[in-house]
């Protein structure tokens, strides 16, 4: 089992940038792919990215493609969300969240075993 929590979050105007860091705990943080998801309100829980469990695979929302950059540090069981060029439209509840396994690419809600509280990320206009 993970535990996650995220942090990070907060209020930026638009065209600015954030780093968003979930930290995991386990000793077993390298075995698990790794997601970002966003939820805005009055919206569904929507894929943001994904990170292979090695940091090899990484995969995006076409939304935020180019923008955003999803890492890892093993070493420091710690998972990355930089977001560049925040937009209005990024404002949202950010989560992270953890599946078992050496998975790529994987963008459902429904996959992931494991979820942290969420950080808040405000942008301006």
């Amino acid at each position: 089992q993970v535990q996650l929590v995220e942090s990070g979050g907060g209020l930026v105007q638009a065209g600015g940038s954030l780093r968003l860091s979930c930290a995991a705990s386990g000793r077993t943080f390298s075995s698990y792919a790794m997601g970002w998801f966003r939820q805005a309100p009055g919206k569904e829980c929507e894929f943001v990215a994904a990170i292979s469990w090695s940091g090899g695979s990484t995969y995006y929302a076409d939304s935020v493609k180019g923008r955003f950059t999803i890492s890892r540090d093993n070493a420091k069981n710690t998972v990355y969300l930089q977001m560049n060029s925040l937009k209005p439209e990024d404002t949202a509840v950010y989560y992270c969240a953890a599946i078992p396994g050496e998975r790529e690419r994987v963008a459902g809600t429904a996959d992931y075993d494991y979820w942290g509280q969420g950080t808040q990320v405000t942008v301006s206009s």
